[in-house]
């Protein structure tokens, strides 16, 4: 590497900074649970790892293939990749466990907003890898609404990441090589961002405001190029952000093959985040990675070096590598934790009162915040107002008679940043709360050998759901679900194989009042899948894989297994007619 770098201007709306040794990393006017987080490839891997580790310090995610969560930590990394259809059941079940431990608790994901992009022609991670990480998201855990996620899956490109302008070098948009940027005539930088914090201004396709800035990340984790990482990473700072105001944070993680030493400045430059951030005021941290020849134990995958300079989503590092405490994680954090450690807080508001009440409405008041552009209410955990309070008081309507509800307010400086809450306030509309609706049309709509999956029709004016689940029609039936259920569809994981089941379920109010039964269903699960392990070569003779080329493929899923040989040892979940993937049944 050379001791100094210089990003010179393209044509590209960039700037021409000056070449500077790289410095350690400064601090801003940053609010850290603002955050956001990207990545392609390898990088969307990290990027949702981060998101899960560090929940509460996150908005959202842009995943562009990528895959769920600890995927590579219970399967081989090919059953991640490619044409792979990845059983997301234990992926959830493990996202569970680790729920409040060795990460931050899976609640903060109800108010992320995820956004998914993936190339119907892309054959590194495939669209059904992709499909799985929707699933994993929402349907086969509720984790995030499925109102919070987008899922772009219509365009023809390749394992790319898409923009909608042309940069010096990049491969063509139907094409999966170096420097794996493209314009395939869509903006991804610019609709992840907006789908993460709403409404932006429209972005800077001229000169750029402000500053790129090379930093010493040896600051944050020991030993860099030997845990996958460059001595140094970049950072986009516009010049507001530079100049004290309140700025957000975006972490953008390039894929395999697309660090510094690979390509140079074209990831920081040409995949658009800086546009978006000139004019929204965002600081893009652009941690690097390093290829590493050397050849270290993974969680799943046997041992392998890491030669293209991939994030570690297969345990390159230490079985923790999704885990808070990783280390590329953690040397990432401390990164945003540098970065914001320049935050200018506003107070919390004081004397937050009922001033009044009617059947449909509450008002209130609170005293005014030093600093404060204006304030946001918030009932039972969401934003109440719809733009911002000029005042100090607010007549909160359209609530339900003779319901209770809890209060905070947060006063908002002038670059849109909130201070800290005030103290919780309950109050209560007058009259008699009115019956909660029964839900109807509670259907089973998948049924695996560890969980079945069930939807019902939508009762208007909820909070959500709650399922119960008995092993007999008549009961007792315990509640299943541990955070209500915002959506009218649940997967109820973690069953025994060949059993029969009974569910019901209730709708609940934003009081905590829930309805009267649906009537029942019932499903029995189907039997425990089989799973062969043999040579690769015992698997083709036998029928469960086909060779080419000298490599092994799992049939019905086209799974790469490795060298055709009798030495290669896969083991093979069976979970159809002609079926395989590589995994366990355990």
């Amino acid at each position: 590497m050379q001791a100094f770098r210089s990003l010179g201007a393209l044509g590209l709306g960039l700037i021409a900074p000056a070449a500077l040794a790289a410095v350690n990393l400064g601090s801003y006017n940053v609010t850290l649970n603002d955050s956001s987080v990207s990545g392609l490839s390898a990088g969307g891997f990290m990027a949702v790892q981060l998101q899960l580790a560090h929940s509460s310090l996150f908005k959202g995610a842009g995943i562009i293939a990528g895959g769920p969560y600890d995927c590579a930590g219970q399967n081989n990394y090919t059953a991640c990749m490619y044409a792979g259809s990845p059983n997301v059941a234990p992926l959830v079940s493990t996202t569970n466990s680790r729920s409040g431990v060795s990460i931050d608790p899976v609640a903060n994901l109800a108010s992320h907003k995820v956004f998914l992009f993936s190339g119907t022609s892309d054959s590194t991670v495939g669209p059904g890898v992709m499909n799985k990480l929707r699933d994993y998201y929402t349907t086969a855990s509720n984790f995030v609404p499925s109102a919070n996620l987008q899922y772009k899956n219509n365009l023809n490109t390749a394992h790319t990441f898409p923009t909608d302008f042309d940069s010096t070098g990049n491969n063509a948009c139907s094409s999966a090589t170096s420097p794996y940027i493209s314009n395939c005539g869509y903006d991804a930088a610019g609709a992840l961002l907006q789908h993460i914090y709403g409404s932006l201004n429209a972005r800077n396709n001229g000169t750029l405001s402000g500053q790129f800035i090379e930093f010493n990340q040896s600051e944050f984790i020991a030993n860099p190029t030997s845990r996958g990482m460059d001595s140094t990473g970049w950072l986009y700072v516009p010049a507001d952000c530079a100049a004290g105001q309140a700025c957000k944070l975006h972490v953008a993680l390039h894929g395999c093959q697309q660090y510094y030493d690979k390509i140079g400045d074209k990831f920081i430059k040409h995949t658009g985040y800086n546009r978006w951030a000139d004019t929204n005021r965002l600081i893009v941290l652009y941690p690097q990675t390093v290829a590493d020849n050397s050849s270290h134990a993974t969680a799943a995958s046997g041992s392998l070096p890491n030669p293209n300079g991939c994030w570690d989503w297969v345990g390159w590092y230490g079985s923790n590598f999704a885990q808070k405490s990783g280390v590329q994680i953690s040397a990432i954090k401390a990164m945003m934790e540098r970065i914001a450690s320049g935050a200018v807080s506003l107070a919390a508001p004081s004397g937050l009162a009922q001033t009044g009440s009617s059947a449909s409405s509450i008002s209130l008041s609170w005293n005014a915040v030093s600093g404060a552009s204006g304030y946001n209410l918030y009932r039972n955990g969401s934003k109440a107002n719809t733009s911002l309070i000029s005042s100090t008081a607010y007549t909160d309507a359209g609530l339900i008679s003779g319901t209770a509800y809890s209060y905070t307010v947060r006063a908002v400086g002038s670059g849109g940043v909130e201070g800290a809450a005030s103290s919780m306030l309950n109050a209560s509309t007058t009259g008699t709360p009115p019956a909660v609706p029964v839900p109807g049309g509670l259907a089973i709509s998948s049924v695996a050998d560890s969980s079945v999956g069930l939807s019902w029709s939508a009762v208007a004016g909820v909070a959500g759901y709650n399922v119960y689940r008995a092993s007999s029609a008549n009961g007792p039936y315990s509640r299943d679900n541990s955070a209500l259920i915002t959506t009218t569809s649940y997967t109820d994981s973690g069953l025994s194989a060949a059993t029969t089941y009974y569910w019901r379920v209730r709708a609940q109010d934003a009081g905590g009042t829930e309805s009267a039964d649906s009537s029942a269903v019932s499903a029995t699960t189907s039997s425990a899948p089989v799973c062969f392990t043999s040579s690769n070569y015992a698997h083709t003779t036998a029928g469960r894989a086909t060779q080419s080329g000298g490599y092994t493929y799992a049939k019905g899923s086209g799974q790469n297994m490795g060298l055709w040989n009798t030495f290669t040892t896969t083991t093979l979940k069976q979970t159809g007619p002609d079926y395989y993937l590589i995994g366990s049944c355990s």
